[in-house]
């Protein structure tokens, strides 16, 4: 005997809810709680200050870094 419902086989995994919802959850993760890559890099800013601060290059030479930075 043969039900009422038809599925197409290849799709069917996409027919159920909790697949649905969970598909749902991961695009809204990944478009806004996600960080973009780059924001994981340092500025050469951050690297100048680590510098700095280990004793690495002095005050005016972290002063001329900086200047050159920014601008």
């Amino acid at each position: 005997m043969q039900s009422g419902y038809h599925y197409d086989w290849g799709w069917m995994w996409f027919n159920h809810p909790l697949i649905l919802l969970l598909l749902v959850a991961v695009i809204v993760y990944l478009v806004f709680f996600r960080k973009p890559a780059s924001s994981y890099s340092e500025t050469s800013l951050d690297i100048a200050k680590k510098r700095y601060a280990k004793g690495e290059i002095t005050k005016d030479e972290f002063e001329q870094i900086k200047k050159d930075v920014l601008g």
